[in-house]
């Protein structure tokens, strides 16, 4: 079965950023055709305004190979790719970039210079990563946490990516979040440590612990998805079949999902990191310029509800 791409999801946010100012943005090291064009594009949509941080000549002959014109941006000089990392870390610490965007370098490279102890973009919040995904098969915006930064969470971490993204949900206009807490099973069992983490959370979230959603879990994916699947289990939820968050026991759970939802059925996937200073576009070297688009329009959203005290 096909997937159609393009369901309205992610251009009803770029409608909403028509009307916003576009956020300065540190590029870092956009030396690769996607990457630039990313950035680019977005900028030509009133997204963001891009200072591209890398190497001057390798950055204009990509740009001159895809007849991409420079004369309206600011290219900042660095000798390579760490260079670029952590001057574009500069500009959002010296107040002249209010978004951190990926380019072509690895996420380990730009990671460095973001929880750099001396010069980094450290808050009291762990830092996590949020997919922002267009499912076609699914009604609304989906996203999933963490599939990007921390491999092993422990549940003080979980209560942290578990806000992030709450927090970011609500920056999109989502007032009261719904988030299922991912496992194998729909029960808690002592034998899968993922399941009390998640019954653990969800107390949590009665105690204000965590605040402003609605939580449940554990759910296996097919209650957390599907009612009718959750009703089979006499499981009676407001999340069940309804999650605007789903919250994955791990990294390679969370990051599987995202990637299968994405290349099964033709999903886009937005990506941004949080936590830090400011949220951070992080989306992978092989994504589509539509997919950094939206990671953009998504981390304009959130640094504008930021502005308005609401991040």
């Amino acid at each position: 079965m096909s997937y159609p791409t393009g369901t309205g999801k992610y251009e009803q946010m770029l409608a909403t950023c028509r009307n916003l100012k576009p956020i300065p943005t540190a590029v870092a090291h956009p030396c690769e055709e996607s990457a630039l064009s990313g950035a680019i594009e977005a900028a030509r949509l009133g997204i963001i305004v891009p200072i591209l941080v890398g190497p001057r000549e390798k950055i204009e002959a990509i740009a001159k190979s895809a007849g991409i014109d420079l004369n309206d941006y600011q290219i900042v000089d660095t000798p390579h790719s760490n260079a670029s990392a952590a001057k574009a870390v500069e500009l959002v610490r010296s107040a002249q970039a209010e978004l951190l965007m990926k380019g072509s370098l690895h996420t380990d490279e730009l990671m460095a210079a973001v929880v750099s102890r001396e010069g980094g973009l450290r808050t009291g919040r762990r830092i996590s990563h949020v997919f922002v995904m267009d499912v076609p098969s699914y009604h609304k915006v989906l996203m999933i946490t963490d599939g990007a930064i921390n491999i092993a969470p422990t549940l003080e971490d979980k209560v942290d990516i578990c806000q992030n993204a709450i927090d970011l949900a609500i920056c999109l206009g989502i007032t009261r979040p719904k988030v299922a807490i991912l496992t194998a099973v729909e029960t808690v069992t002592s034998k899968m440590p993922a399941t009390i983490d998640a019954a653990a959370l969800c107390k949590m979230a009665e105690r204000g612990q965590i605040r402003g959603a609605i939580l449940d879990g554990p759910l296996a994916f097919d209650n957390a998805i599907s009612k009718e699947a959750a009703a089979t289990k006499g499981i009676h939820s407001e999340v069940a079949g309804d999650p605007d968050i789903l919250l994955a026991p791990d990294l390679e759970a969370g990051n599987i999902l995202a990637k299968q939802l994405s290349f099964l059925t033709n999903a886009d996937s937005a990506g941004l990191v949080l936590g830090a200073r400011v949220p951070i576009i992080l989306t992978s070297r092989a994504d589509s310029v539509r997919s950094r688009i939206a990671s953009c329009a998504v981390a304009t959203l959130a640094a504008h509800a930021r502005g308005r005290k609401l991040y």
